[in-house]
């Protein structure tokens, strides 16, 4: 008995020990790919490219990081080819537009994917969104928006989160919002704004450019997230507040439970010992001094959530009573 408890010690450690051998094998000489659902230049990207350059100093091997953009859909077409012909082996994940989980519940048709077929790695920031008047002439508060004739924003397509968000405003409080879809990513939106085509957007407000921000050629006037980080002016009111009728509360509730700003993911059939190695090299790279240090000097925040954390957001955002997401189609037909 006792020798063959000293050999089941013996074999506990010797797997203890090999462990780091294999971890270090595992993504030696390997290329991780990062698709970014939209096109280059917009806030999805800039996160994805910050993750390449810094997250292999976090992940055993070292391993090339590359980002390879895979606009569609609103970044649909990256998630489902996440889901569905790119390698399981845990070499790919993708970024993409957390708004896609809210219509997979109540547009199915539309989104056909089961988001309880992914797993995250992590998500760098909750998404702090609001909506602005752009230029001298432009909408600066809710009041001046809600006396315009049209607020015209544009949208990459119907599951975007700045269609949903200029959608909410529409359908749920009756606000002349008139949304332009089919624009790329936000940096042709940026354009458009800028040649006055646009008189506005609702989106990130990280993703807003500093110059835009700094010379006061934008002007928040609502938020759809209680908390409100500093960066954020106080005349970005939150979209609760605007609240007058019960059913208008629960469909904000399911379109604003939404945690998941900038969300990395992959295929669940990877294999955990992959997806551990992974998800532990991103929590490490959240704390990583220089990390933060560069996010912050390109005006990107940082507020993480654990790969964990992130799939319970999730678990939460799938589980939404049939009559409020009946209710909150409309935002999206």
């Amino acid at each position: 008995m006792r020798i063959l408890m000293k050999l089941g010690i013996a074999l506990a450690l010797g797997a203890a020990l090999s462990f780091p051998a294999v971890a270090q094998d595992v993504y030696k000489d390997k290329t991780i790919t990062i698709i970014v659902g939209f096109t280059p230049g917009g806030g999805y990207d800039a996160y994805a490219r910050q993750l390449a350059r810094f997250l292999p100093d976090h992940i055993p091997g070292k391993p090339n990081v590359i980002v390879q953009n895979m606009p569609g859909a609103g970044s649909l077409t990256a998630v489902r080819a996440v889901g569905t012909t790119q390698p399981k082996d845990g070499t790919v994940m993708v970024i993409f537009n957390p708004g896609l989980i809210t219509q997979s519940v109540v547009e199915p048709e539309k989104v056909p994917i089961d988001f309880k077929r992914y797993v995250f790695v992590g998500t760098a920031t909750a998404d702090f969104r609001v909506c602005y008047g752009y230029g001298p002439n432009g909408v600066k508060t809710w009041e001046e928006m809600m006396s315009r004739k049209e607020f015209i924003i544009g949208g990459t397509g119907k599951g975007s989160g700045n269609y949903v968000n200029g959608a909410t405003l529409r359908e749920v409080f009756n606000a002349p919002v008139k949304q332009i879809l089919g624009f790329p990513g936000s940096a042709e939106q940026r354009l458009a704004m800028e040649r006055g085509e646009l008189d506005g957007d609702c989106g990130t407000f990280s993703s807003i450019p500093d110059g835009w921000i700094r010379d006061k050629r934008i002007w928040p006037f609502v938020r759809f997230t209680q908390e409100k980080p500093a960066e954020i002016p106080d005349s970005a009111r939150f979209i609760g507040d605007f609240v007058t009728r019960p059913e208008q509360r629960d469909v904000l509730s399911v379109l604003t439970a939404d945690e998941l700003g900038r969300p990395f993911a992959m295929s669940r059939d990877v294999p955990a010992e992959r997806l551990a190695i992974l998800r532990k090299a991103f929590d490490a790279l959240m704390a990583d001094k220089s990390f933060r240090t560069e996010m912050a000097r390109l005006q990107l925040p940082i507020y993480p959530l654990s790969g964990p954390q992130s799939d319970e957001v999730v678990a939460k955002m799938l589980q939404v009573r049939p009559d409020v997401a009946a209710r909150a189609r409309k935002i999206f037909e």
